[in-house]
């Protein structure tokens, strides 16, 4: 007769090979923000210049990464331009490259909008001191303009966490994956292992992603408390 409840989670390694696929998606999504936040800050402050050719370009890089979706980005770094290209790439790489350069796109609106919001008068202040153009960036429109991207930022950190889901399209061995083995392997043994599983994922999921939104909500209400 088949086994329900909660003890499928505990069934030999189960556990444990949950939280090492948590861990797997959580470093991937970790290198991703990070690399790609320095590079938004770059594309950022590039799209901020003078130079309508620079501009285009970052457009059109920034609206092929926000259309794309990222199950397709995932698929044609992984399966369609490796052969294309003879490359041999791996799929935690493929995975970090495609999360990176999405999150350089978005990061790059983000920086681009916060460094615009800066009033003229702080660039005028910062060039009558003989500020040069990497010195303005530097002392003027990054601190100036930091607090107004604090919130979306911890927004896109949010929405690149809960897309490591799709990981497992690409045979990563993240924790959705390694879920799914699970529930295939105990099918016979366990009716509602998938509950179990996938309420366990969720769980896991939710711990990686509240304090995020408590950040947010906390940020946002000190905001009104200073604009009050």
């Amino acid at each position: 007769m088949a086994h329900s409840g909660i003890n499928i989670l505990f069934e030999g390694r189960n556990f444990t090979r949950l939280l090492g696929g948590l861990w797997i998606s959580a470093k991937i999504a970790v290198i991703a923000i990070i690399l790609g936040i320095l590079l938004g800050i770059i594309f950022g402050a590039l799209r901020t210049l003078h130079n309508p050719v620079l501009r285009f370009v970052l457009r059109i890089y920034l609206e092929f990464f926000r259309i794309v979706p990222t199950v397709v980005l995932l698929f044609l770094f992984y399966y369609i331009l490796p052969k294309n290209f003879n490359m041999n790439l791996g799929a935690e790489t493929v995975a970090i490259l495609v999360f990176t350069l999405w999150v350089a796109a978005e990061m790059s609106d983000i920086v681009r909008g916060g460094l615009i919001s800066v009033p003229p008068h702080q660039v005028e202040a910062g060039e009558a001191i003989g500020l040069n153009r990497l010195q303005l960036y530097y002392y003027v429109l990054l601190p100036q303009s930091i607090k107004l991207m604090i919130p979306a930022t911890i927004n896109l950190t949010s929405r690149v966490i809960k897309t490591t889901s799709l990981l497992l399209l690409i045979s990563v061995m993240d924790v959705i994956n390694i879920g799914q083995q699970i529930i295939e392997a105990n099918s016979q043994h366990y009716q509602n292992g998938a509950f179990w599983v996938y309420g366990f994922i969720f769980i896991l999921y939710f711990i990686l992603c509240y304090p995020l939104s408590l950040w947010a909500r906390h940020i946002e209400r000190k905001e009104l408390a200073e604009n009050a």
